[in-house]
């Protein structure tokens, strides 16, 4: 797998054309680097075939798809059995409206990332949730304005 030591100027120079627009050509990506289109296509394959691109994506407008509330949902949990870990994790990442799940230190357990339609479609999924595992605290926050959405790494 590429590791950033592995990955030269170039590459990042790729990475960041196809994070800006994955739909590009290889002729656009190739001129925008200064790289033949073959060594281009070459090198994506490269970074494709190590993981570092996992895939590529048509980003789409939450507001337009139906799916315009943002819910940052915080879950502690009451034990930490294992089978209650992994019925849980199975649970959310079945959840289509689940865009991001992680595992946390601090306070709670996890942090849920949701886009949902409404508060009505949350109260289905946090419904969901407390029926999975006995839950100690569950704490929802809806975003009032999203001030930045990117999927771009830094490079």
């Amino acid at each position: 797998m590429a590791s950033l030591e592995t990955i030269d100027a170039t590459d990042r120079r790729i990475l960041a054309v196809l994070q800006e627009d994955a739909a590009a050509s290889i002729a656009s990506v190739a001129q925008r680097v200064n790289l033949s289109q073959n060594a281009t296509w070459r090198r994506i394959k490269l970074l494709e075939e190590a993981g570092t691109i996992t895939a590529r994506v048509a980003l789409l407008d939450p507001v337009r798809v139906g799916a315009g509330t943002t819910v940052f949902v915080s879950l502690k949990l009451a034990e930490h059995a294992p089978d209650g870990l992994e019925r849980l994790a199975r649970l959310v990442r079945s959840l289509p409206e689940a865009i991001e799940f992680c595992r946390m230190t601090g306070e709670f357990d996890y942090l849920l990332k949701l886009q949902l339609a409404d508060i009505t479609a949350y109260d289905r999924v946090y419904k969901q949730l407390i029926q999975c595992v006995r839950m100690a605290d569950v704490r929802a926050s809806f975003a009032m304005e999203v001030l930045k959405r990117t999927t771009a790494l830094p490079l």
